[in-house]
C-alpha cells in the first residue's frame, strides 16, 4: 500500500469519526444534559438574618420641673458629664422673689400664731376664774389651732419655693456623654403640662445594644446567649460580635408583618459604634461540623415529566431530589432535611451518599449550527 493511499484512508477515518461524534451528541439528538453538584460532607452554620439599630444600653432624658428662661448653658453635644454636674441654669429672679414672698408669709403666720397662743393662755386662766364663757374659751383654742395650721402651710409653701429655686439649676442625674441638646440660651422652658426634654445623656458608650426586628417565623429559634455577628455601613470590611440578652414579648405589626424585638448586647471598647447606626445582623442558631450537604437548587428542580403520582409512589417521607444515575437518567431520592443556609441544606436521612451527583438544572442547549455543549 502506497503512502498516499494510507494518508487518504486515515483522513477518511478521521472525518467519519468526527461526523459520528457530532451526530451522537448534537443538540436535539441526545438525551437531556444536566447540571450536577456532588453531595458532600462539610461544615454549615445555621443562622437567621435581621436588621436593627444600635442604641446605648441606658439613655437618660434630662428635663425641668419648673418653667423659665434659659440664662446659662454649660454643656454641649458630646461633652462628658458626671452625676451632679450643672448643665444649665434658668433665670432665678422670679424664683428668688417667690422665696422672699413665702418667707414673709411664714413670718406673718408665725406672728399670728404667737398672738393666738397668748390669747389661748389668757382665756384658759379667765375660764378657771369663770370670767369668760365656755364658748369664748373654745373660740380662743380654735383660733390657736388654726394659726398653727397656717404656720405649717406657710412653711410648706416656703419649702416648695426654695425647692423650685433649686430646680432652676439643672444637674446631670448620671455620669455619661451628652448625645443631644434640645435647648439654647434665651429659650423659654415651659413645664406646665409635661416635663420638657432638655438633654439626652448616654450613660456608657463602651457598652451598646442592638434592637433587632426578628420575623415571627424565626423568633422561636432565637434564645438568650446566642452569638450575633453583624456589620454596619460605616465599617463595611469589619464584622462585630454581640450576644442575645433579651427576647421581648411585645410584638410589632407593620403592614401585616409581625416582628419581635430582640436585644443584643454589644461591647464597644473603641467607640466605633455610634447611637443610631443601622446593622445587618446574623443570629448564629447552631454550627454543624460534619454534615451531608446538598445545594438548595436541587430541592426545587424536577424533571419536566414528573407528576404527583410519581412523587406519591416514591417510598419514604420527606423531600424529593434527583441524582444522575449511571445510565445518565435522573433517579428520584426522598430525603429528610435539616438546617440550611442561603446556599446549602443538610440531609439528615435518606438514600443519599456523599459524592453522588445531585441534579440542580438542565444544561442550556447550544445554538443550532454552533459548537456542541458540554455535558456531564
Amino acid at each position: 500500500m502506497s503512502r498516499k493511499t494510507l494518508l487518504w484512508m486515515l483522513a477518511g477515518l478521521a472525518i467519519a469519526g468526527a461526523l459520528l461524534w457530532w451526530f451522537a451528541i448534537r443538540p436535539g439528538n441526545d438525551r437531556p444534559r444536566y447540571v450536577t453538584i456532588e453531595a458532600a460532607r462539610d461544615a454549615l452554620t445555621e443562622e437567621i438574618s435581621a436588621n436593627g439599630t444600635i442604641n446605648p444600653v441606658r439613655v437618660v432624658n434630662v428635663g425641668s420641673q419648673v418653667s423659665g428662661t434659659v440664662q446659662q448653658l454649660y454643656v454641649d453635644f458630646n461633652d462628658r458629664v458626671v452625676a451632679g454636674q450643672v448643665l444649665m441654669e434658668l433665670d432665678p429672679q422670679l424664683f428668688r422673689a417667690r422665696v422672699a414672698q413665702s418667707a414673709a408669709a411664714l413670718a406673718n403666720a408665725e406672728a399670728q400664731a404667737a398672738l393666738a397662743d397668748a390669747n389661748a393662755k389668757r382665756a384658759a386662766e379667765l375660764r378657771r376664774q369663770d370670767y369668760i364663757s365656755r364658748q369664748d374659751y373654745e373660740q380662743a383654742i380654735a383660733t390657736q389651732r388654726s394659726q398653727a395650721a397656717q404656720v405649717a402651710s406657710a412653711r410648706a409653701a416656703a419649702a416648695q419655693d426654695r425647692a423650685n429655686l433649686g430646680f432652676s439649676i439643672i444637674r446631670a442625674p448620671v455620669s455619661g456623654v451628652v448625645i443631644a441638646r434640645k435647648i439654647d440660651v434665651g429659650q423659654t422652658v415651659a413645664a406646665s403640662f409635661q416635663t420638657p426634654e432638655l438633654f439626652t445623656i448616654a450613660e456608657d458608650l463602651t457598652r451598646m445594644q442592638i434592637e433587632a426586628a426578628v420575623a415571627e417565623a424565626d423568633i422561636a429559634r432565637v434564645k438568650p446567649g446566642q452569638t450575633v455577628l453583624f456589620t454596619v455601613d460605616a465599617f463595611s470590611g469589619r464584622e462585630f460580635r454581640g450576644t442575645v440578652s433579651q427576647v421581648r414579648l411585645n410584638p410589632t405589626t407593620q403592614q401585616n408583618v409581625v416582628t419581635f424585638t430582640v436585644v443584643v448586647d454589644v461591647p464597644n471598647p473603641d467607640g466605633a459604634l455610634l447611637p443610631g447606626m443601622t446593622v445587618n445582623a446574623r443570629f448564629i442558631i447552631r454550627e454543624l461540623a460534619d454534615a451531608l450537604l446538598v445545594p438548595n437548587a436541587a430541592l426545587s428542580w424536577k424533571p419536566a415529566d414528573w407528576n404527583r403520582e410519581q412523587a406519591n409512589a416514591t417510598a419514604g417521607t420527606g423531600s424529593i431530589l434527583f441524582v444522575l444515575g449511571p445510565d445518565g437518567r435522573p433517579e428520584a431520592r426522598r430525603v429528610e432535611l435539616g438546617a440550611a443556609d442561603n446556599d446549602r441544606t443538610v440531609v439528615t436521612g435518606g438514600p443519599l451518599k456523599p459524592g453522588e451527583p445531585v441534579i440542580t438544572g438542565l444544561v442550556e442547549p447550544a445554538a443550532k449550527g454552533g459548537p456542541p455543549g458540554q455535558a456531564r
